[in-house]
Order: C-alpha cells, then sequence, then structure tokens
C-alpha cells in the first residue's frame, strides 16, 4: 500500500516548483511556442532549483536525495506551467540517470559533473526512429564492433537538441540486445537535421542520421555489462505520464474558471449541464491519471519492477491528455481556437507528448 500524501519536504518542493511555473513558465509560453527558442535565462533559474542535481550523489556535487515519486510530482508542476519548458529544464535527466543506473564510475566521473556545475547543460536520449513500426527495445538501429571500439549505423528523429549539449545517448542493436551509447554531438559521420513539428514548438528537436559513427570501446553504458534498456523505457514512461498529468491539469483548470466567467443567456457556461459534466470527467480522469503515475514511481522508489504500471501509466496518459485538451478547447468554443487563448496550446502539445514515450526520466 502507497501513501497519498506528500511528506512535508515534498509539499515544499510541490509549492516551488508551482510558484516557479506560475511567475516563470506560465507567462512565456506563448513566447517560446511563436519563436521556436527556449530562453536561457529561464533554463540557468530553474536550474538553480536542483530539480535534477537533487537526484545525482552528493559525491558528484547532487544532493544525493533521489526519489521517482517527488520527480513526478516537480514534473506535473512543471508542466502545468508549459509542455515544452518542462522537457528542457529536465533534459539533463535524459542523460544524467542512465549514466547513474548503468554507467561505469569511469563513465559517471567523466560526464556526471558538468550536468550539476554552475550552469545548465542539457541532455539528449536518442530512442525513437523515424519508421512506422519504432520500438524502443528493438532498434533498428545498430552498433557493430571494430577493432577496439563501435561503429553506429541507422537513424533517430524526436531528439531534444538544446544548445550546449555536451553528450547524446543513443539507443542501439549491440550484439542482439537493445543498449545504450554515449556519442559526442560533434562526432564525424553525424548528421543533424532541425524538424518542426505541430506541437512542442518551443523544443528545438532534431533527426539523426548515424553514418559509419566510431565511438570508442568505452562508449557502451555500463561497459561489457552493458545496460537494461526496458528499465530506462519504464522510467522514461512514468516520466511522459506525469508530464501530461500537468498539462492537461493546466487544460481542465482553465476551462473550469473560463466556464464560471463566460455567461450566455444570462448565466455562466459552468451552469449548462453539457459542459458541467464535461469538466466533471476532466478531473476524474486526470486523478485517475495522476494515481496511475504515482503508483507506478512508488514502485521505482522500492526497487519493484514497475514496467507494467509503466507502460499502463503512459497508455493512459495519451488519451486523457488528448481528451482533456479538447474539452477545453470545445468549452472556449472560438476562443478555442484562437492563438491569444492557451488551449489551442495544450492541444497541440499534449498530442506530440504521446509519441516520446520515453522523453523524460526518473
Amino acid at each position: 500500500m502507497f501513501d497519498l500524501r506528500p511528506d512535508d519536504e515534498q509539499q515544499l518542493i510541490i509549492d516551488t516548483v508551482r510558484q516557479f511555473a506560475s511567475e516563470q513558465l506560465r507567462p512565456r509560453a506563448r513566447e517560446v511556442d511563436e519563436s521556436g527558442k527556449l530562453p536561457p535565462d529561464l533554463l540557468d533559474q530553474a536550474h538553480e532549483l536542483g530539480l535534477v542535481a537533487n537526484a545525482l550523489p552528493a559525491a558528484l556535487g547532487g544532493g544525493g536525495e533521489r526519489s521517482a515519486l517527488t520527480s513526478v510530482l516537480v514534473a506535473e508542476e512543471l508542466a502545468w506551467g508549459d509542455l515544452a519548458l518542462a522537457i528542457a529544464i529536465l533534459s539533463p535527466s535524459l542523460t544524467a540517470l542512465p549514466l547513474l543506473d548503468s554507467g561505469t564510475d569511469a563513465q559517471r566521473g567523466a560526464h556526471l559533473p558538468a550536468l550539476v556545475g554552475t550552469s545548465f547543460t542539457p541532455g539528449a536520449l536518442a530512442l525513437l526512429e523515424p519508421r512506422f513500426d519504432a520500438d524502443p527495445l528493438r532498434p533498428r538501429t545498430r552498433a557493430l564492433r571494430d577493432g577496439d571500439g563501435w561503429v553506429l549505423e541507422g537513424r533517430k528523429c524526436l531528439v531534444p537538441w538544446i544548445e550546449g549539449l555536451q553528450l547524446v545517448l543513443v539507443s542501439a542493436d549491440v550484439d542482439g540486445r537493445a543498449e545504450l551509447l554515449a556519442l559526442q554531438p560533434g562526432a564525424p559521420g553525424l548528421g543533424v537535421e532541425p524538424a518542426r513539428y505541430m506541437g512542442l514548438r518551443g523544443l528545438p528537436l532534431v533527426e539523426l542520421s548515424l553514418d559509419g559513427v566510431r565511438v570508442a570501446a568505452d562508449a557502451r553504458l555500463g561497459g561489457d555489462a552493458g545496460c537494461e534498456l526496458a528499465d530506462v523505457v519504464a522510467r522514461g514512461q512514468v516520466g511522459a505520464a506525469a508530464l501530461a498529468c500537468g498539462a492537461a491539469r493546466a487544460a481542465f483548470e482553465l476551462s473550469r474558471d473560463y466556464a464560471r466567467e463566460r455567461e450566455t443567456f444570462g448565466a455562466p457556461i459552468a451552469t449548462r449541464q453539457s459542459i458541467a459534466f464535461m469538466i466533471a470527467d476532466m478531473a476524474t480522469e486526470i486523478d485517475g491519471l495522476r494515481l496511475l503515475v504515482w503508483e507506478a514511481a512508488w514502485r521505482l522508489d522500492r526497487g519493484l519492477d514497475a514496467r507494467r504500471q509503466a507502460a499502463l501509466a503512459f497508455s493512459q496518459a495519451r488519451r486523457v491528455g488528448l481528451q482533456v485538451a479538447d474539452g477545453a478547447v470545445q468549452v472556449y468554443g472560438g476562443h478555442g481556437y484562437v492563438r491569444e487563448y492557451l488551449p489551442e496550446l495544450l492541444l497541440r502539445n499534449l498530442s506530440g507528448l504521446g509519441s516520446f514515450g520515453a522523453m523524460t526520466l526518473l
């Protein structure tokens, strides 16, 4: 049985991140979406909160307080402010946490200190491939042995590529097993093509082409033992579901408040049965999704197998996120289609989040 009440420290973190999201992220969400550029000052402010660094060992400069449950609470609050900015802020975890879980001591020592330094340093994880039957656990990208190193061949898509990136972890088939290899952004043979999508326009996303990219033997995460990619994917699914929960909550709250204020025929539209039922359904679905996310995170914190719970949370997140965001557009009526209002932005962003799956780690 898991306790649904945040402890005092978690509540303090929630309040701090909620204030940051309200004062810094939400007011700049539209600007970021329109410009397609991340504000460096905002990323540095978020870095100062230590949202990723707190999960890393104290010996490497972190806070040594890793908790998947705390992380999903943080992710929800950030995504309530803006989904694209939330993913960018949490991007260091894309490299930091797989290194922490599966990296060798040498790999951790070489790459983790930069992520807890004085300035924001992003991370990137390349799991998805541009094909209709893409499966992160069965990559077609291959890592072929070549003397004392590896040669990478393949394609990746939907990869966050934020300025200042120093390391990207690429999934590949290593002797019939899906694993991760560390790659420097400027490696010879690595092609980087910017991509623009309907949603998450403020987050720089790219497609990677790996044509004979050669990396050293120690680029294999975990050394000769390798890593368990299924655990990385499960944590990513829980993180993505938490983000969807936050963005959906934003759409619900906007709908609720608008319905109370907007009047037709002398009464708020919230008094119309069809609107009231739609908003009630939004709240119910979001609460159900949150419980799935919390259960999966609780199991992760106790070292239990959470793959089933992670898959269920992510599957529910894809449905609930779209349902709630679409409902918000309907509640706003004609205004829901206007860029001056947030529902259309939330609908586009939540449409894109379902494609990522293992975007954010815990």
